[in-house]
């Protein structure tokens, strides 16, 4: 009996192959397009959200206002990124080594200087992290669902618009931060409800 060689499906190869001059196009596309006002505005952006200090911020502004409900939706929000980040950063990041843009097409601009980071570039952390936090707070404070996942979908743009990711970085991203919040609300589901503070006891005829 003869025993055929494995070869890997050629499909699979050629939909990477596709992937890779997408996204080598689309960056291409972007990096030679000028676009000024833009770049400023998408460089601040990118810039709030390294180290999650955008989506902290929102958090602790929602713990303030939201009483208990605010406080446990900021909670499970920020539980949401700490399992994103680590989830992108220390695992498919080292599964998935993949260089950060720098192809002999790509045309630098000054006007779009962020801190380029030396870790692989796939997936993108900044991407993971904010759809975390947008699809976790989102669920729990339905009024914010559509601004903040806007503002995620700026940030992962802004990613791609400041050269340190490809298109399908911040894709992966995307769907690691969303199943990171999908795991947390269903862990949250069985968690007991915070202590409503007491109520201060009135002293009669006062």
């Amino acid at each position: 009996m003869t025993v055929m060689p494995y070869h890997p499906r050629p499909w699979l190869s050629e939909v990477r192959t596709q992937v890779i001059s997408l996204d080598r196009a689309i960056s291409t596309a972007v990096a030679t397009t000028e676009t000024p006002t833009l770049d400023r505005l998408l460089v601040r952006l990118s810039n709030a959200a390294d180290r999650s200090r955008l989506w902290l911020a929102i958090a602790g502004v929602v713990a303030v206002v939201g009483g208990p409900r605010g406080r446990r939706a900021a909670a499970e929000a920020v539980a949401s990124i700490a399992i994103a980040s680590a989830s992108s950063n220390l695992v498919v990041k080292s599964l998935a080594p993949r260089r950060r843009p720098q192809s002999p097409g790509w045309r630098f601009v000054t006007s779009r200087g962020v801190r380029r980071p030396s870790s692989p570039s796939f997936p993108s952390g900044h991407s993971a992290s904010a759809f975390a936090f947008a699809s976790t707070m989102g669920e729990d404070v339905p009024v914010t669902w559509v601004p903040l996942h806007l503002a995620a979908s700026l940030v992962a743009y802004a990613r791609v618009h400041t050269g340190v990711h490809y298109p399908s970085d911040v894709v992966a991203g995307a769907l690691v931060g969303a199943m990171s919040g999908w795991s947390v609300r269903r862990i949250a589901r069985h968690l007991p409800a915070l202590p409503h503070a007491p109520e201060p006891r009135r002293v009669p005829g006062v």
